[in-house]
């Protein structure tokens, strides 16, 4: 499963398929690109998997040592911890 943020394809390192979205661990330029299209209002969808084409918002990032764990919901869903 991959992400289109923008006009660019980002592959992240692994996905995991959660309740209404995804979390995605990404590294390096893809992470940058992700943050960016966050505070800038860039689209961010899903290419592949159910969720192929659904617009998603960044909900939570999580660092821990060297892996950056994104979670991105689809439109009005929320993650509950």
């Amino acid at each position: 499963m991959d992400l289109i943020v923008g006009n660019k394809k980002v592959t992240p390192k692994a996905t995991r398929r959660i309740p209404g979205g995804i979390e995605a661990e990404l590294v390096g330029e893809e992470l940058t690109s992700l943050i960016d299209a966050t505070f800038t209002g860039i689209e961010i969808a899903c290419l592949g998997g159910d969720l192929d084409h659904h617009a998603l918002d960044v909900t939570d990032i999580r660092m821990a040592g060297s892996a950056t764990t994104v979670t991105l919901m689809t439109a009005r869903e929320m993650a509950l911890h």
